[in-house]
């Protein structure tokens, strides 16, 4: 009988080895958003990369690479920490060439399962709605609009209620 490999794999970021990856993929996130890797950015890459290393210790689960036949496709960070009702998506990142795959989708949904397994209610994400295709998919997925970031003008909150989307799912209104 022959075992079929499922299309996407998930698997905890691996530092140092990685570390290059997961600069250049969270730099090339900041061009998405705003053409510039430098703007906005609040570390250098040596602090991002102390900073990912704690979480990674910290939760594993939420530090995560999409592997496709063994390559890195995306990477997913989510910081739902237990004990709080809303987590936040640091990081949704899927390589170029993977866009439009159903990556995004795979990501989407770990990142779903996870914060919901840890008790979270609502995840919140930042966005630049110059970042159309990513705007776009996010409110495709449920994620509402909450809004300039007080903090940052440029970028969007938006927030996902894992209860709201469970009982659209429920009700039979498929995929959100």
């Amino acid at each position: 009988m022959t075992q079929v490999r499922p299309l996407f794999e998930f698997r905890t970021i691996e530092l140092p080895r990685e570390a290059d990856v997961c600069v250049r993929f969270w730099r090339d996130a900041y061009v998405c958003s705003f053409d510039d890797p430098d703007r906005y950015r609040t570390r250098t890459d040596d602090e991002y990369l102390i900073w990912l290393a704690d979480l990674i210790a910290e939760i594993p689960q939420g530090c995560v690479h999409l592997l496709r036949n063994g390559e890195i496709a995306g990477q997913v960070v989510v910081n739902p920490r237990a004990g709080n009702p809303v987590g936040y998506v640091n990081l949704f990142y899927v390589v170029p060439a993977m866009r439009g795959t159903g990556a995004g989708d795979a990501l989407h949904e770990y990142v779903v399962a996870v914060s919901a397994s840890m008790g979270i209610g609502k995840l919140q994400l930042s966005v630049s709605p110059s970042n159309e295709r990513a705007f776009r998919y996010y409110c495709k997925h449920g994620w509402v609009d909450l809004g300039p970031d007080p903090k940052h003008e440029e970028v969007h909150r938006m927030e996902l209620s894992l209860a709201e989307r469970t009982k659209k799912r429920t009700a039979g209104e498929g995929s959100v």
